[in-house]
């Protein structure tokens, strides 16, 4: 192991967790991992006050998954978060971090998905539950003894959770798992509330206390756009017909993904190439160098990959996937905008990353703007002004050198001027769409949903909506020969009702009066489909897909 990766490495972790993280981009454990990993790991109870955004979700993930049994197949770490999106985003680092752990299983649980498939996923031996309150305390009310095998209890953002009433639900899950267990609690600030709980809950608990440091990147314009995952590189494309770069790195997290969009991006005409960790070192250079000479203007990397890269023409930074915490993304987009040159950072958010958007925001202490992917017009503009840019200086002397040829093909070909020259463009401009109706055919599908701070307090804890809520959204009365059907694919899967009229008119093989209404909600859709034949149409319509995912429309039961 190299010096550089030697904090990590000292901190007496398992290697292959060791080796996850740096494939993160980690290079150093920042201050709170450095005090909370070797605690947690001594079997400590501990008070960690950290703001998010310090790395303090590798500071719990990391030490619980060296102590997990991976051959027993139980629940034996549970941690709290106040927000689905939390939840979401600390399984999938968990996930991440255990990538090289085999046998480790990592189940999210959260309102706004169906319960059953959460309740078995733990039954079948999930050793690490992420969950919000409310819907823990749902499932514990069915299965009181479900949590019996829990060591390793985190409460994250313990403050965020009072403050969203979730004080009665935490007793009902103190009083489900051992009291023997291991309790680490996270939070930004300390009121009396939690040091209530702590004095109650926690055995001699260690302190640690980290100060958030606000990183600023004033000097970068900085703008976001919303996508959805299976429309990054569209996304990508789209943006690049507009955006007037020098040079541009874009950052992914896979090594996969270097692959994938920098293909994607030489199909179209770019000069591109990928950077990851499986790249030679003397490849490494060779690439930078033509980054800065100019034989190369997109360089797709990872973080780690991208270590030490300084070009000073990168005038662009596209963030296509998320970086893990705020300070790589500081770092990301610290490799424009220097010398005093104008740069420009682009971060692509997936409906499910907004919380780490406003992550980003605290810890920089801006706001990153919300920007548009360019609609048609934009982009047939952009592509008839690079035409026309690429032509004009070829026109001065064109008609001297060429004119000749182009008078004996207008004769040979029996065509007017005109015909010749449009010809001559298209094969020029090789099939590029260059009228309004095809540039529009291209347009990304864009999430649609609430804006943020639009969304009511127990949407945003990840509960059900309460009776009135159920009744007013309730399904609307059912035509006669007609039921019901539903599909998981919801608005902020970006499904509008034509997305799903249209994938079963061409699957289903129905005409259009056939279907009666579609109602879309945020998480689920539902469809009045005929009820003569239905088992045979949902048959035909079970490996159609919208938006990239499988609608598995099935018969909507309402009692």
């Amino acid at each position: 192991m190299t010096q550089e990766t030697g904090g990590f490495a000292a901190l007496d972790l398992n290697p292959n967790i060791v080796a996850a993280v740096l494939a993160t981009g980690y290079e150093e454990p920042s201050a709170i991992q450095q005090q909370s990993i070797p605690i947690i790991l001594a079997g400590h109870d501990m008070i960690g006050q950290a703001q998010t955004g310090t790395g303090k979700t590798a500071a719990f993930a990391l030490p619980i998954l060296n102590k997990i049994d991976v051959s027993k197949r139980e629940p034996q770490a549970l941690i709290l978060a106040p927000t689905r999106e939390l939840a979401l985003q600390v399984a999938t680092a968990f996930e991440t971090y255990a990538k090289q752990m085999p046998g480790v299983n990592v189940v999210a649980v959260y309102g706004g998905a169906p319960m059953g498939p959460q309740l078995r996923a733990i039954r079948n031996g999930a050793q690490i539950v992420v969950a919000t309150p409310g819907r823990l305390c749902d499932h514990l009310r069915r299965d009181e003894k479900v949590l019996s095998t829990v060591q390793y209890l985190v409460l994250d953002e313990a403050d965020e959770m009072l403050k969203l009433g979730f004080m009665d639900d935490l007793e009902v899950i103190f009083d489900a798992i051992p009291a023997t267990r291991q309790t680490v609690l996270f939070s930004a600030t300390l009121p009396s509330s939690i040091r209530s709980i702590a004095e109650r809950h926690l055995r001699e608990p260690k302190h640690v206390k980290i100060q958030s440091k606000t990183q600023t990147v004033t000097a970068i314009d900085q703008a976001h756009l919303m996508v959805h995952a299976d429309q990054k590189i569209p996304a990508v494309l789209r943006l690049l017909e507009v955006e007037e770069f020098d040079a541009l790195i874009a950052f992914v997290r896979t090594k996969q993904a270097t692959l994938d969009l920098a293909a994607a991006l030489e199909a179209k005409g770019y000069k591109a190439a990928a950077l990851n960790g499986d790249i030679a070192q003397n490849q490494r250079e060779r690439v930078i160098d033509s980054l800065k000479d100019g034989r190369l203007d997109i360089v797709v990397a990872t973080d780690v990959a991208a270590r030490g890269l300084d070009v000073p023409r990168i005038t662009h930074v596209f963030n296509v996937d998320m970086p893990y915490d705020p300070e790589s993304y500081v770092h990301r987009i610290g490799r424009t905008g220097r010398a005093g040159r104008d740069g420009r950072a682009l971060l692509l958010v997936t409906p499910r990353e907004r919380r780490m958007l406003q992550v980003i925001e605290r810890v920089t202490g801006q706001k990153v703007a919300e920007a548009r992917l360019p609609n048609a017009q934009a982009v047939l503009d952009a592509r008839i002004k690079k035409l026309t840019n690429s032509l004009a200086p070829l026109v001065a002397e064109a008609e001297a050198s060429h004119g000749e040829l182009f008078d004996r093909l207008t004769n040979d070909l029996g065509c007017s001027a005109r015909a010749l020259a449009s010809a001559l463009l298209r094969k020029a401009t090789n099939g590029q769409a260059l009228d309004l109706a095809a540039v529009e055919r291209e347009q990304p599908l864009v999430p649609s949903f609430a804006p943020r701070g639009e969304r009511t307090e127990r949407s945003e804890r990840g509960e059900r909506p309460d009776r009135g809520d159920r009744e007013r959204r309730a399904p609307l009365p059912l035509a006669e020969g007609r039921v019901r059907c539903r599909t998981a694919l919801g608005a902020r899967d970006g499904i509008a009702a034509k997305n799903l009229l249209g994938a079963i008119l061409n699957e289903g093989g129905l005409a259009r009066d056939a279907i009666g209404r579609i109602q879309v909600r945020d998480s689920f859709s539902l469809v009045e489909l005929p009820e003569d034949g239905l088992e045979k149409l949902l048959s035909k319509l079970k490996d159609t897909r919208v938006a990239g995912k499988q609608l598995k429309l099935r018969r909507y039961r309402e009692d």
